[in-house]
């Protein structure tokens, strides 16, 4: 008889909580011209002193695990930093992000990162782990950047196909957008947000592995680009604004099988002008979640 992992089997990774670790990079010019042209944009050359936009830190502090010790998924495997989650499934469940100021080329950055939170339960798919990291960036002006990291691991859905699984159906994203934008993804696109990232998962890039494997219905869509490109609608629309905060939250994946949505619409709140995005299916389920604070 096989005993599936409960809750309680994590409990063991509460120890990791507080361990924190430093890195090093520098805000180089090929990166951000790179998520430029991956985004479809005309942006200037980025030189020394040109102001890095936001998300754009994601292309820093990347893992650089060796080759030997990568796993069947494409991951890093599992210990060093993170917990050692006996899960196999690893995705991005959203994050806050406050941006102090701006971070340029060719400026030295330093991040330091705390495991701020484990927590585990047992749901109608089966266990979940869920995992906290803090991140702080500063350069030489000070505290650049600060953000808060959610990543949630599960199981393989019970059957051979994800649809056999049992799992809530999604929610309906808003209807009310003042202003949206199409993404035909392919997997070109997700081919190159990935090697921007030097992301190895499999999910990503190889549809035998994604399809046979995993039981997905085709390349999913990364969750970090699905943010990318909700700031990338308000840099659009909004071209003149300062975004000082921004926080997201993934809610069902996204696939190169279909065309996605990506909308805003403007708020005002008592903290000043704000923007509410969102991403969703053909079908109006909601993808992600988030919102633009303006300065």
């Amino acid at each position: 008889m096989i005993t599936l992992p409960t809750a309680t089997s994590f409990d063991h990774l509460r120890e990791w909580v507080g361990r924190s670790e430093r890195r090093v990079d520098t805000v180089t010019a090929a990166p951000l011209a790179g998520l430029a042209a991956t985004l479809d944009r005309a942006d200037a050359e980025p030189l020394p002193g040109t102001p890095m936009e936001p998300l754009a830190h994601w292309l820093f502090f990347l893992p650089v695990a060796r080759q030997s010790e990568i796993g069947a998924d494409g991951h890093a495997q599992r210990g060093g930093f993170l917990p050692p989650v006996a899960l196999p499934r690893r995705m991005w469940a959203g994050g806050r992000l406050t941006f102090h100021h701006a971070l340029n080329v060719g400026d030295e950055m330093l991040r330091t990162s705390t495991i701020t939170k484990v927590d585990a339960k047992t749901g109608r798919s089966g266990a979940l782990v869920f995992v906290t990291v803090r991140h702080e960036i500063t350069s030489a002006a000070g505290l650049a950047l600060t953000e808060e990291h959610d990543i949630v691991y599960r199981d393989h859905p019970v059957g051979s196909k994800v649809a056999d699984a049992v799992v809530p159906a999604p929610l309906q994203a808003p209807t009310d957008a003042g202003f949206s934008r199409r993404i035909t993804p392919d997997p070109v696109l997700l081919f190159r947000y990935s090697a921007l990232t030097f992301n190895g998962h499999r999910i990503h890039y190889d549809r035998p592995y994604a399809t046979e494997v995993e039981g997905y219905p085709g390349l999913i869509v990364h969750g970090p680009l699905i943010a990318t490109l909700l700031i990338d609608l308000v840099r659009r629309e909004l071209p003149a604004a300062r975004i000082r905060a921004f926080e997201f939250k993934a809610a069902s994946p996204l696939f190169d099988t279909h065309p996605f949505t990506l909308c805003g619409r403007l708020e005002a709140t008592e903290a000043g002008g704000g923007v509410a995005l969102w991403a969703c299916n053909p079908e109006g389920a909601l993808a992600m979640q988030a919102r633009a604070e303006l300065a």
